[in-house]
């Protein structure tokens, strides 16, 4: 009894230490209150990204004006880089508070613009099936991850095979663009993409657990909402190259 590990299994199978992880040498309560915030922000993010992409799918004007005119095909391409582009500054200041909150929402509303955009050529009826599967497997995979790093398990060997993964899953796009491979390398391309960013949730998660300081809640939130959007997308290409 006296060798016995301070959060031994049976305490933890019981609930009783409270505790996140095994061995965790924080405080439960400042760790839940980190998680409770990144969220809240990533529940805005995802709340404001519906309520951009319900406004463009339901105005019609903006998606034919962004597609059709040399100018709104500047926009559009303005859009879709500027996600990308406002991800190095806010990597820089995500510590700096209000800055990190300003760089925040113009990523995520440019971002929600180039998800509604995505949506305004799709049909109800698959827009309704990729959110509904992408909400089951964030809400699924978020619960095993919370349970599995209760009872020991680390998912942090992930990261470089994950990045690997995704690596290959951007040179088949960009072969996609280039050399159009057809429908079914598209539902391919969709399934690998869901894998991947499926492994992502874990990953990230499981980081928001155990890893990421207090001061990196701007960061983890951007990773979980990056990989929910993600993950989105590509239910929403499977989805649309199976019905076309």
């Amino acid at each position: 009894m006296l060798n016995q590990p301070p959060f031994a299994k049976t305490d933890l199978e019981t609930g009783q230490t409270g505790m996140l992880y095994q061995k965790m040498s924080e405080t439960p309560e400042l760790r839940w209150s980190f998680i409770r915030k990144i969220y809240s922000i990533v529940a805005i993010q995802l709340l404001l990204t519906v309520a951009v992409g319900a406004f463009v799918v339901s105005y019609h004007p903006i998606a034919t004006f962004l597609t059709t005119t040399r100018g709104g095909l500047a926009c559009y391409i303005l859009l879709f880089i500027t996600p990308f582009i406002t991800l190095c500054p806010l990597y820089y200041y995500h510590q700096r508070h209000p800055i990190n909150y300003v760089f925040l929402g113009i990523f995520t509303v440019s971002l929600a613009f180039t998800v509604g955009l995505s949506c305004a050529f799709t049909s109800g009826k698959v827009i309704l099936e990729a959110t509904i599967l992408t909400t089951v497997v964030v809400v699924s995979l978020t619960l095993f991850t919370f349970w599995a790093a209760k009872r020991g398990y680390d998912f942090n060997f992930l990261g470089p095979f994950l990045l690997g993964a995704l690596m290959v899953l951007l040179v088949f796009g960009l072969i996609q663009i280039f050399f159009p491979l057809g429908k079914f390398s598209v539902m391919i391309y969709g399934c690998l993409a869901a894998i991947i960013f499926c492994g992502y949730i874990v990953y990230d998660t499981d980081n928001l657990i155990k890893r990421y300081t207090y001061d990196e809640y701007i960061w983890a939130a951007v990773s979980l909402y990056l990989d929910v959007i993600n993950l989105f997308m590509a239910l929403l290409t499977v989805f649309s190259a199976a019905e076309s």
